[in-house]
């Protein structure tokens, strides 16, 4: 029983950090702190949820499965939002300034 309210209560937090990211996609002003904003709070949304479910599901090949999938999301989406921010910053997309948006108002 402890184990079913721990699993509910991470994959719950889970979603709210999901949730709280794709806010910051749509409210951020440019690709790099949307970037950001979606890369930190995806990484732990699916840490949470994923183990809530590995939880939930008990001790077994799936949890196995599911722990893995943690894993390689852990280490791979840093490196790919850090890919992606270098390689637009050298294709020429330059950081959001509020300099830059009060001239163009």
């Amino acid at each position: 029983m402890m184990t079913h309210g721990l699993g509910i209560l991470l994959i719950s937090l889970g979603t709210l950090f999901l949730l709280i990211g794709s806010i910051g996609v749509v409210r951020l002003p440019d690709f790099y702190t949307r970037t950001h904003a979606m890369t930190k709070p995806d990484t732990m949304g699916l840490i949470l949820t994923m183990s809530g479910l590995a939880l939930l599901n008990g001790w077994n090949i799936n949890s196995l499965k599911l722990f893995l999938v943690v894993v390689f999301v852990a280490m791979a989406n840093p490196a790919t939002s850090h890919a992606l921010a270098r390689a637009a910053y050298r294709n020429g997309l330059r950081p959001w300034s509020k300099k830059k948006s009060e001239r163009a108002s």
